[in-house]
């Protein structure tokens, strides 16, 4: 698409602030309004479309895309969004260990434990661990303490919620990047124990490595939505 406008700014809407183009108000792929509650956030957004060229391309609006996401899908699926995300504390990766080698049972311990404590002690929601694959039961307890901590979120921190979550393969390592127990780094490092640890051994191919690129730009994409709209 070819760019149809000047100039992106922030303009106060309502006690919010909306991006526009020119003088026209910025929408979502469902026309509505893209107003949001951060300056920071909007600002940032109207960053993107000012760094545009003369084609408008919407790899380069990640901002966008996950603000109009929260807007169009969140706030009108909500229950179900909060039910898709919550599915992953029944079988979160950080609770299902190696019963070997050695080096990769202690990495996946010294990454994995603290947070398994951080979750228990932030939502008061204990999780339990085994060895293998083989699917265990979560107290139920726990299960709703983190459905009912994920619904507390806001209809814009769901959606980078949701992002984190389904690229980390992991619920909790996904609350403790939104919340800031761990940063992006920390949170792929997490999320990608077992990945990397074979690719120490037998290396890595050009697949793999962008699609793990993805999923990092993914969790980098979530960490800042969460930053700028909390700021």
């Amino acid at each position: 698409m070819k760019r149809f406008y000047g100039n992106a700014a922030v303009k106060p809407a309502e006690g919010a602030f909306g991006v526009y183009l020119d003088d026209k108000p910025l929408r979502t792929p469902a026309k509505a309004p893209l107003v949001l509650p951060s300056e920071a956030l909007a600002a940032a957004i109207a960053a993107e479309w000012n760094e545009q060229g003369e084609e408008i391309r919407v790899a380069e609006l990640p901002l966008t895309r996950l603000a109009s996401t929260a807007l169009d899908l969140v706030m009108q699926r909500r229950a179900e969004i909060v039910a898709d995300i919550a599915k992953y504390a029944g079988t979160d990766l950080v609770c299902y260990r190696a019963a070997h080698p050695p080096t990769l049972v202690a990495r996946q311990h010294a990454a994995w434990q603290p947070l398994i404590d951080w979750a228990t002690l932030r939502f008061d929601a204990p999780l339990e661990v085994t060895i293998g694959v083989v699917p265990i039961a979560q107290p139920a307890v726990s299960l709703r303490a983190l459905t009912a901590a994920i619904d507390a979120y806001t209809a814009l921190e769901l959606a980078a919620l949701h992002l984190a979550t389904t690229a980390c393969g992991s619920l909790i390592v996904a609350l403790a990047l939104i919340e800031g127990r761990l940063d992006v780094e920390g949170a792929f490092a997490a999320s990608q124990i077992d990945e990397t640890y074979e690719i120490e051994l037998w290396g890595e191919d050009a697949e793999q490595t962008q699609r793990r690129a993805a999923l990092r730009d993914d969790i980098a994409l979530a960490a800042r939505f969460v930053a700028l709209l909390r700021r």
